[in-house]
């Protein structure tokens, strides 16, 4: 049976509107002023609220406080075993995702087996790349939906949002399609430049109405991709998922707002000075005053020697300064110029 891959669909007037909505938010959040400090804080808000509401659509019985608990402070509450595995296994493969898009990785259907292995680790310290289900030219499918992501001219949330439906539809795993679909349309945001630094959370937007969600990536006479789902129109499905970039995205305005509303003092100037590792390396100055290359290392999943020559480029752009020379126990610590930034 030859395999059709695109769904039909048409870049309506809302679609039209709503994509010029987002290129203005995702040109004022560029801009807007915020303290490394704040920003940080808005990130793992954002964080949170990814894990909290895709592992919710699911029917993870955990609420928001025990959820903080056990991601934060390793909390077990006995008999929701499953449930604290599935947010953490989220918040992991979100993390990874965050790795990823530092290193500009791209989407291949290695990253993919990677995240539905993570999402479904429960508890597992290694995973292993999770194989597709068996049948219906599930391999063939996959790898006509990974190329077609890497090789098409179309703005990115449109991108983002057929893809989440494809990968619905193919349905390659018999468990964790959902998240990892999620996933996968953060990531393809991400790595096209609508991270928004990694503030905004469109899986709230999801989950404060789900039967609108449902309704909407339930399109065709069937779920089966060779039963009619495969060559359904999808209009409304992106116009629901391009609205729900820019809820999401103004809701980040707002919140960014509000932070600057305290009072805090702009170091946009000099956040802008440096780049995304630099401003992801802010976080572990945070919370130490020195740091070792192999701490830098685990945050950016790097080799050894990689991590040496990072810190020897930063030291060079005198983005930090060595506190201890000795080979072994090589410390660094924020040069004075951006100390102020934490």
């Amino acid at each position: 049976m030859p395999i059709k891959f695109l769904p039909t669909y048409s870049i309506s007037p809302r679609i039209a509107n709503c994509l010029m909505k987002i290129e203005a938010v995702k040109e004022r959040v560029l801009y807007l002023p915020l303290t490394a400090t704040v920003l940080t804080s808005l990130r793992e808000t954002a964080r949170f609220y990814t894990t909290r509401y895709s592992t919710m659509i699911e029917g993870n019985r955990l609420n928001p406080d025990q959820i903080e608990e056990v991601l934060k402070h390793e909390v077990h509450f006995p008999g929701r075993e499953r449930d604290e595995y599935e947010v953490k296994g989220y918040y992991a493969a979100l993390a990874q995702v965050e790795q990823w898009v530092i290193k500009k990785s791209g989407v291949s259907e290695k990253i993919i087996q990677n995240l539905h292995a993570l999402i479904m680790a429960e508890g597992k310290v290694k995973v292993k790349q999770s194989p597709y289900r068996d049948g219906q030219d599930v391999p063939e499918l996959m790898k006509a939906l990974v190329n077609w992501i890497n090789n098409n001219d179309l703005p990115y949330p449109i991108v983002a949002g057929i893809a989440h439906y494809q990968f619905a539809t193919i349905h390659p795993y018999y468990d964790g399609n959902g998240r990892t679909a999620r996933l996968l349309t953060t990531l393809i945001m991400h790595l096209g430049g609508y991270d928004l630094k990694g503030l905004y959370s469109l899986e709230e937007y999801y989950a404060r109405n789900l039967a609108a969600y449902y309704e909407a990536i339930n399109i065709g006479v069937s779920h089966n991709y060779y039963m009619g789902r495969a060559q359904a129109d999808i209009t409304k499905w992106i116009e629901y998922f391009i609205e729900g970039v820019v809820t999401s995205f103004e809701d980040v305005l707002k919140r960014m707002d509000e932070a600057q509303s305290s009072g805090r003092s702009d170091q946009a100037h000099l956040l802008r000075q440096l780049d995304a590792k630099q401003r992801k390396a802010l976080e572990l100055f945070q919370e130490f005053e020195t740091i070792t290359a192999s701490q830098l290392g685990k945050l950016f999943n790097f080799k050894p020697r990689t991590n040496a020559k990072l810190c020897k480029d930063w030291v060079v752009a005198g983005f930090i300064e060595i506190v201890d020379f000795s080979n072994k126990g090589r410390k660094y610590k924020l040069s004075k110029r951006y100390r102020s930034l934490i």
